[in-house]
């Protein structure tokens, strides 16, 4: 998979350079540092997941078109810290041309450069790499005005890589299937263990759990457990409330498997029986999310389904009595934005809002086989809302599925997680 999509880029950066930077370790506190997540560009190109390393993507170099300057290794540093490839492991097991010790990358690089044009490179986290990229590029602006040799133009390749990302393989979608699929059975999972008087990090921690017992690699992002009015907050991450008899629950979890991600929504009662109440404003959201996730499938523009979500759900605010007035003029001046303020969707991958450019100027981009998208429209009625029917005050509401594009249409790769009323009651 790798090597495919190395060659792929390379396809693309003809007659350029590309240095792509690992991920720096993120500080915990202190001296302890987060579980280590490598970057996603990264890792699409070379499957490395150590840090302190640079992958060289040289197309035109005539001996080594892909070099990996990675850390040596280190008996002492590996008894605290782990094993580390070293730069005979990357040459046994990478599928490198060369490899080279990270402390050489300074000397080593000009000898993939000087013949170059472009040198692809993201001004990203990793700031003494990017030090080290500035300066090289001052010093061979200088340089060509003599020899005519060394890049003269320095490109973000995130654009190239983004498209790239978007066509999944099939074993990116085998993973994705891997990671929606333990994302479905946690779900389902806090359906069933779910009571009143629980606390929303019980939930948290038996989700959490059974991604990692099942060979995940973790969350794709801090779950979302929210009870009541805490689901009318979008990134609800705190997890500290008991949960109330008759209330709401709005659990958004994904699961990260092999660097790839799942990203499920649900939102269901807590003692397993909706209000009359909560039905009505459930079924609103759950009528447009089925009826956008038809309008995904190829040659379809990517902005239809957001397009879509915002006529339904302003007819159902005004129906439900939240919204006064024409649709279209409400659409216009974006009073839906009081109860619905996101997007219906992103794509989905090895980020779990996974990179894409949605359009080329004016003109937006159409559905292509092989892409995911998340649908998950909601509902937010904060506690406070002016002029709307008080029952419904501090009710926050969301249902979110994976979709795949095919050819015939798409697949919804989340649909064992049940959705409707009447299949949540039962299976509560």
């Amino acid at each position: 998979m790798y090597q495919s999509n190395r060659e792929a880029f390379m396809q693309q950066i003809k007659g350029g350079v590309a240095i792509i930077p690992s991920s720096p370790p993120a500080i915990f506190n202190h001296d302890t540092e987060h579980r280590y997540r490598q970057d996603s560009n990264f890792y699409y190109l070379t499957g490395f997941e150590e840090p302190e390393a640079i992958c060289v993507i040289a197309p035109e170099h005539p001996e080594y078109k892909y070099v990996l300057f990675v850390r040596p290794r280190d008996p002492e540093k590996e008894i605290w810290t782990g094993r580390r490839a070293g730069v005979e492991g990357v040459k046994a097991n990478y599928d490198v041309d060369e490899a080279y010790p990270i402390e050489a990358f300074d000397e080593k690089i000009s000898g993939y450069l000087e013949n170059a044009d472009v040198l692809y490179y993201r001004l990203g986290d990793n700031e003494a790499v990017n030090r080290k990229i500035i300066n090289l590029f001052k010093r061979y602006s200088q340089l060509r005005l003599r020899t005519g040799k060394g890049p003269n133009t320095l490109t973000d390749p995130t654009e190239l890589l983004g498209e790239m990302r978007l066509i999944k393989s099939k074993e990116e979608l085998a993973r994705i299937a891997q990671a929606t699929e333990l994302t479905a059975q946690a779900h389902l999972a806090a359906m069933k263990a779910i009571r009143p008087g629980m606390y929303e990090y019980e939930l948290e921690a038996l989700i959490d759990s059974i991604f990692r017992k099942h060979g995940g690699r973790g969350t794709a992002f801090p779950t979302i457990v929210a009870n009541g009015e805490n689901a009318t907050i979008l990134h609800y991450t705190a997890n500290n409330c008991a949960i109330r008899d008759g209330d709401l629950v709005l659990i958004d979890a994904g699961c990260e498997y092999k660097y790839y991600n799942g990203d499920i929504t649900r939102t269901f009662p807590a003692n397993g029986k909706f209000t009359e109440t909560q039905r009505e404003i459930y079924q609103v959201v759950l009528d447009v999310q089925l009826a956008v996730i038809e309008t995904v499938r190829p040659g379809v523009s990517i902005d239809e389904p957001n397009k879509k979500a915002v006529e339904l759900l302003t007819e159902g605010m005004v129906e439900l009595g939240l919204l006064k007035g024409e649709k279209e003029k409400l659409i216009e001046a974006e009073e839906y934005k009081k109860f619905y303020m996101h997007r219906v969707g992103h794509m989905l991958g090895l980020d779990t809002h996974d990179v894409n450019k949605t359009r080329d100027g004016e003109e937006h981009k159409t559905f292509q086989l092989g892409m995911v998208t998340t649908v998950e429209p909601g509902l937010y009625i904060q506690p406070d809302s002016e002029n709307v029917p008080s029952k419904y005050l501090g009710i926050g509401i969301r249902i979110e599925d994976d979709v795949l594009v095919t050819e015939t249409g798409n697949e919804v790769l989340t649909a064992q997680v049940p959705k409707t009323v009447e299949d949540i009651e039962q299976f509560m």
